[in-house]
C-alpha cells in the first residue's frame, strides 16, 4: 500500500460523491495565495463532516482551527438557516482569508471567526454563557489538543459530537520517546479522551492522499 494508490482512491471517491464545486475550490486556491500551509482536510475528509453534521442534527457548531476556512465551509452548509457556526482562529492573516471564503461560499451569516489562542476564546465562550455546541470539531496545533478539549467540555451537553483530526500522526503516537511535538500532542489527546469517563470515543485511522492519520470521534454521555 502506498501514498500513490491512496491517492488514487481518494480521487475516485471524490469523482463519485463530491461533483465540482467552486466554493471550495476557491477557498483552497486563495489560501494557497495567500501563503497559508496547506493543511486543510481532504474534499472526501470535509464532506464526511458535512454528512456527520447533518447526522447529528448540529444547529451550533464550535471549530477549533479555521485556517482558511475550508472546513468551516463544509460544516456550516449543514446547518439550518437559522444555525450557527463559531470557529476560532489564533492568525489575524488566516481569519481574514478564512471570512472571504466563507462569505463567497455564501455563509458569512451563520459563520463567525474569532481571533485569538482558543484556549482563552473558549473560556470567553463559558463566560458568556454560549449555549452549548451540538458538535465540535478540534484541528489547530496539536501540543494543544488535550486542552482544547477540556476547554470544550464545559460548551458541550449530553449527545454532542466531538471530532479531532490528525490524531495517528503516519503512526508516530506509538513512540513513546519521539521527539515529535506533535504526535506527543496528539497521543496526549487520545490517552486523555480514552480516560474521559463523560464521552464514549473511538479513533479510526484515515489513508488518503495526506497519507496515513486518523480522527478521532466522541459522544458525551453525560
Amino acid at each position: 500500500m502506498s501514498t500513490e494508490l491512496w491517492t488514487a482512491v481518494d480521487g475516485y471517491i471524490e469523482n463519485l460523491f463530491l461533483p465540482d464545486d467552486p466554493a471550495l475550490s476557491a477557498a483552497l486556491a486563495d489560501s494557497t495565495a495567500a501563503g497559508l500551509p496547506e493543511i486543510a482536510v481532504s474534499p472526501a475528509q470535509g464532506k464526511l463532516l458535512t454528512v456527520l453534521a447533518r447526522a447529528a442534527g448540529a444547529r451550533r457548531i464550535l471549530e477549533i482551527g479555521t485556517l482558511g476556512g475550508y472546513s468551516a465551509i463544509c460544516l456550516a452548509r449543514a446547518l439550518p438557516a437559522d444555525g450557527r457556526l463559531v470557529t476560532l482562529e489564533l492568525s489575524p492573516l488566516h481569519a481574514d482569508v478564512a471570512r472571504a471564503n466563507i462569505a463567497r461560499a455564501g455563509l458569512a451569516e451563520r459563520v463567525e471567526v474569532r481571533v485569538g489562542p482558543a484556549v482563552e476564546a473558549l473560556a470567553q465562550l463559558a463566560a458568556e454563557g454560549a449555549e452549548p455546541f451540538d458538535l465540535i470539531f478540534i484541528d489547530a496545533d496539536k501540543p494543544s489538543y488535550v486542552a482544547y478539549l477540556e476547554g470544550s467540555l464545559p460548551l458541550a451537553r449530553p449527545g454532542t459530537l466531538i471530532i479531532a483530526d490528525n490524531v495517528v500522526r503516519q503512526g508516530r503516537v506509538l513512540d513513546a520517546t519521539s521527539d515529535d511535538a506533535n504526535a506527543q500532542g496528539a497521543a496526549r489527546f487520545n490517552e486523555r479522551l480514552a480516560a474521559e469517563p463523560r464521552l464514549s470515543a473511538i479513533v479510526l485511522q484515515t489513508v488518503g492522499s495526506k497519507g496515513h492519520d486518523g480522527f478521532a470521534i466522541a459522544v458525551v454521555m453525560e
